[in-house]
């Protein structure tokens, strides 16, 4: 059957347009599914936060270029302590000088308040296990994180040992660390241990489980004693979902479960770890181990700036102050030298930020329906729920302030551009108003290209509406006006202004303010006719000032025109001047 005439051939398999890349996928093979068809994780919810631990003093720290001097590890660590964090890996103090001084240092000055569990990292080697624990001597609260690698390329490739002798080495060291803590360890110490199978997400799951096992046999966990299990993928390699999978088979699996405090630990190699962490949780992890804005090895750990927001988004108190966001990232860009993404969610400098025009109309109206909302209900907009399209969060509510949430370039609307003046300058502008000013600032970005300013806009408004002692543009200029009334309502308005450079008188008659006004500009040439008046005040209190907006019809041309005065009638007055003024032009 031929197509009609006229009508383009509609495409009915888009997959046809593409064509193998040419790249060498013989080189990779698909990740490992779970056998576990009844997983419960689908249906469940994070109601709570999980428990938190900050790496980024340790690996953060090492996946610098320039690692942190010890001052800025200080500041890294007051940071994070101010934020709440109760748990803090601060460093490998068997790796170096560097890190077993700084560990001594918050330590020996009192920095560590005492909810706070300071971590330390250790590999399972008798010198370097000694050395670790000797670091902590004099912490109120101290855990020991031992791992050891058990996955298949580590045993073949890089150690070359069998299944059992990588299960001794974890449960050697597991035995040396308690040794240790008995020997150097004080009873002012309350002292924790944690172990982690390296890499997790390439080792065989029935063999995590038994090294694990393996380790908890010396420990030893019970009531008043657990175990922290860290499951890390050091390496992403699945899906979220497979992440999952392998969590809930774990926390299924593990003996003495009710006393182990079961850790993820996620990398972003996929770019998912944020969702990997979460399906975690709810597959049955109880801790995240991440660092701020998801600095680490690679493409990062997890990011837990967003994870925290991500829980406070849905109404869940994540138990870490980010209200001052932009404090939070600076101090972390000075300790790290490294710039968060301007996209990076809920912290960049943009992501508050909207350029588009429909974006930016859906925003103000948002705004506006919540103030409605609050009002109608008697509360303040923070008392009701947060409800504006493309925020998903208040940016208040992290110290932003609604500047910047809407940014005017070319691609901007009417939206945007009546935002600033509303929020900056608490002019509401009637649509058509908006549409008519919107048109000038595209003039001025079309022209000049980038991105136009609050203060640039409202430079550029007070010179197309608002003329002034300092900028008197224009063939009239107020001075002052009078109005009576008679017995039959007519209104007598005596006008005393400069027009055209002359003192000048003018009076009018009509059935308003406006009206007389009308007639007595009829006196020097001028024909104006009302098409749309709005007003509003523009705070409260005695001294509140009004605007005025005005939609005249003046010699062929239709414009708007703005006054701003104390006093309303006066507000109108302005408001048909510079209407006038702006024909004359």
């Amino acid at each position: 059957m031929s197509q009609p005439v006229g009508r383009p051939t509609p495409i009915t398999n888009a997959a046809h347009f593409q064509q193998p890349s040419g790249m060498p996928i013989h080189k990779y093979g698909p990740y490992e599914a779970v056998a576990i068809p009844d997983r419960t994780w689908p249906e469940q919810r994070i109601t709570k936060a999980p428990r938190w631990l900050s790496t980024d003093l340790r690996d953060g720290n090492q996946a610098l270029i320039d690692p942190m001097s010890p001052a800025r590890k200080r500041e890294m660590f007051d940071l994070l302590v101010r934020m709440g964090y109760k748990e803090i890996e601060v460093g490998f103090p068997s790796s170096g000088e560097t890190d077993f001084h700084f560990v001594r240092s918050i330590i020996e000055e009192g920095a560590i308040p005492e909810d706070v569990t300071i971590s330390v990292l250790t590999q399972a080697r008798e010198e370097l296990i000694e050395r670790t624990v000797e670091s902590l001597r004099g912490a109120h609260r101290a855990t020991v994180h031992l791992y050891n690698a058990t996955a298949p390329t580590f045993r073949r490739v890089v150690f070359r040992g069998t299944k059992e002798q990588v299960r001794q080495i974890a449960v050697d060291g597991t035995r040396l660390v308690m040794e240790y803590a008995d020997k150097l360890l004080g009873d002012e110490t309350v002292f924790g241990y944690q172990y982690s199978p390296e890499i997790f997400t390439d080792t065989e799951l029935d063999f995590a489980l038994e090294v694990c096992e393996g380790v908890m046999d010396v420990w030893q966990p019970e009531e008043g004693r657990e175990i922290i299990l860290n499951l890390p993928a050091t390496v992403e390699r699945s899906t979220p979902s497979t992440h999952a999978d392998r969590f809930e088979w774990m926390s299924r699996n593990l003996s003495r479960r009710e006393h182990v405090c079961l850790s993820v630990h996620p990398h972003n190699d996929r770019g998912t770890a944020v969702a990997a962490a979460e399906l975690a949780i709810m597959a049955g992890a109880d801790r995240i181990e991440g660092c701020l804005f998801g600095q680490g090895e690679r493409t990062g750990n997890v990011d837990l700036v967003t994870l925290g927001m991500n829980l406070f988004s849905q109404g869940v108190d994540p138990q870490i102050d980010f209200s001052q966001i932009d404090e939070i990232r600076r101090t972390s860009e000075y300790c790290n030298q490294m710039e968060v993404h301007p996209r990076h969610p809920y912290a960049g400098d943009l992501v508050y930020t909207a350029f588009s025009g429909s974006h930016q109309d859906a925003i103000k109206k948002g705004f506006d329906a919540m103030e409605a909302t609050a009002a109608a209900a008697g509360k303040t907009v923070d008392d009701i729920e947060w409800a504006v399209p493309y925020l998903p969060i208040d940016p208040k509510d992290v110290g932003r302030s609604y500047e910047a949430v809407i940014r005017v370039n070319s691609q901007s609307g009417k939206g945007g551009i009546a935002y600033v003046l509303k929020n900056d300058h608490k002019l509401d502008l009637p649509r058509r108003m908006q549409i008519e000013f919107s048109r000038i600032i595209q003039a001025k970005t079309d022209a000049e290209g980038g991105e136009v300013t609050p203060t640039a806009i409202w430079s550029v408004f007070q010179d197309e509406y608002l003329p002034n002692p300092h900028n008197a543009w224009g063939r009239i200029q107020l001075r002052s006006g009078q109005t009576t009334t008679d017995k039959d309502g007519t209104d007598t308005l005596t006008v005393e202004a400069v027009v055209d450079g002359a003192d000048t008188v003018l009076t009018g008659t009509g059935n308003g303010p406006i009206s007389a006004f009308f007639d007595a500009l009829q006196s020097i040439g001028i024909d104006v006719r009302l098409l749309d008046y709005q007003e509003h005040t523009m705070s409260e209190g005695a001294s509140a000032q009004a605007a005025s907006y005005i939609e005249c019809a003046i010699d062929g041309q239709v414009l708007w025109g703005i006054g701003i005065d104390a006093n309303t009638t006066r507000a109108s007055l302005k408001a048909v001047i510079s209407a006038v003024n702006r024909a004359a032009r």
